[in-house]
C-alpha cells in the first residue's frame, strides 16, 4: 500500500514538474516621451518556458485607455506569441497602466505586465512665469507694420467712404 501512495505521490510530483510556464521578454515597457496622436502600440513577447501548450485565457487592462491583443491559439513548448498593448495618445500627461495577462500556468495564472510614459510634446510645455514674461514683453514693446502700396489705397478709399 505504501509504494502505490509512494507511486502516485512521484508521478503527481512529475505531472507538476512539467507544464506549461508562462514568462515576457520585459514585463515593464517603458514609452518614454510621446507626442500627442503618436501610435501607443508596443509589443511585448510571451514565451512558453514549460513542455506543455501554454494557453491565453484573457487579458484585461487597469482601464479602457489601453488594450491588449493575444493569440487564443495555444503557445507550444519553447515558442513565442506577441502581446501587442495599445496605449492612446490622445490623453496627455504621465501614464502607469498595468496589464493582467491570465493563463493555464499552474504557478503563475495571473500575470502583471506594465506599461508607463509621458504623452505630451516637450516644447509645448512653458512655465507659467515665462509665458507671462513673454505676454508682458510683447505687450510693451511697440509694433511697426509695413503695409503695401495697394493696401494703402484701398484702406484710404474705404476712409473716404466713411
Amino acid at each position: 500500500m505504501k509504494k502505490i501512495f509512494a507511486g502516485l505521490f512521484l508521478a503527481g510530483t512529475f505531472a507538476l514538474a512539467s507544464a506549461q510556464t508562462i514568462s515576457f521578454d520585459k514585463t515593464v515597457y517603458e514609452y518614454g516621451n510621446v507626442p500627442v496622436g503618436a501610435d501607443g502600440h508596443r509589443i511585448f513577447i510571451i514565451k512558453n518556458t514549460g513542455d506543455k501548450p501554454l494557453i491565453i485565457s484573457r487579458t484585461q487592462a487597469s482601464c479602457g485607455c489601453t488594450t491588449p491583443e493575444v493569440t487564443k491559439d495555444p503557445i507550444m513548448p519553447g515558442k513565442t506569441a506577441e502581446l501587442k498593448v495599445g496605449y492612446d495618445t490622445k490623453i496627455v500627461g504621465p501614464f502607469t497602466k498595468i496589464i493582467e495577462v491570465y493563463s493555464n500556468d499552474a504557478e503563475n495564472s495571473r500575470s502583471v505586465i506594465t506599461i508607463k510614459g509621458n504623452v505630451g510634446e516637450a516644447s509645448a510645455t512653458i512655465a507659467p512665469q515665462t509665458a507671462i514674461k513673454t505676454e508682458a514683453k510683447l505687450m510693451s514693446t511697440p509694433q511697426t507694420m509695413k503695409v503695401a502700396p495697394a493696401a494703402k489705397k484701398a484702406t484710404a478709399k474705404k476712409l473716404q467712404a466713411l
